[in-house]
């Protein structure tokens, strides 16, 4: 199984650009699954239905949040009933609409895929415990899946690492989002899984994490609230292609890409 990852798709410009990409990886090599975290695709901040049918469209056959999910009230329309779009698993799952995690699959008789969608607690806003929260999801999708893999979206690379050691052998990838900025530790872990802290950001290049330069200068020079603002230009395309053996649930491979486009 080849699974294409792509990395946090921030407005517009990062949504422009997997319509380019995504045909390209396509035309170069099988891809099985393209999962990507779109928690800032509409407008850098959240998500929309009409964002979320662009990125089907577009070849994306799940979507992953973070902690910007809901910050679009259009989320709460439509997140029940599409079990393609999964936010954090440990948000209070009595209390939270939408999925955590959800199994896919593209042909009936092909292997399955199961996508967990974890947040980090460390410099983040309180969640349950993700260590927790991933027994609960893996036991589950063990039952429907013969692939596993997890989005860490987490601001410590601590945490990050913590999970993807303590998920080793039980999962085929811990992919680790949310700081935008593509790390060069990917790896197989000993026991067979995939391994990154941070698969980075599609979006616009010249930027501060996808974000037009101005706000965010503003706002550290003065401590200030400045507006955020996404326009135009170059595009960086941020992602992962990881293989695993649909037999053994283990990955092979874990190959990073990053292109200006």
């Amino acid at each position: 199984m080849r699974i294409l990852f792509i990395g946090d798709i921030v407005g517009k410009p990062g949504r422009e650009c997997l319509k380019s990409q995504i045909p390209e990886l396509k035309k170069n090599g099988r891809l099985d699954f393209i999962i990507a975290n779109g928690e800032n695709a509409a407008g850098g901040i959240g998500m929309t239905e009409k964002v979320f049918d662009e990125l089907r469209a577009d070849g994306v056959d799940l979507v992953t949040g973070g902690n910007h999910i809901w910050d679009q009230q259009d989320i709460y329309n439509f997140i029940d009933r599409e079990p393609r779009m999964i936010r954090p698993a440990n948000y209070p799952v009595e209390t939270t609409p939408g999925l955590g995690a959800s199994v896919i699959e593209k042909k009936k008789g092909k292997s399955r895929l199961g996508v967990i969608n974890l947040m980090g607690r460390v410099f983040m806003k309180p969640v349950d415990c993700p260590f927790r929260s991933a027994d609960r999801e893996i036991a589950f999708l063990k039952q429907k899946a013969e692939v596993i893999i997890v989005d860490f979206h987490a601001e410590a690379t601590s945490e990050k690492q913590a999970l993807g050691w303590y998920l080793d052998g039980q999962v085929g990838a811990v992919i680790g989002t949310h700081t935008h900025v593509q790390t060069a530790d990917q790896r197989i872990l000993p026991a067979g899984t995939a391994y990154i802290s941070d698969v980075g950001m599609s979006g616009l290049y010249d930027s501060i994490l996808g974000v037009d330069k101005g706000g965010p200068l503003k706002r550290f020079l003065t401590q200030l609230p400045h507006k955020l603002s996404i326009s135009e230009g170059k595009t960086l395309f941020n992602a992962v292609i990881i293989e695993i053996n649909d037999a053994t649930g283990k990955a092979e491979t874990i190959e990073r890409i990053s292109e200006v486009v």
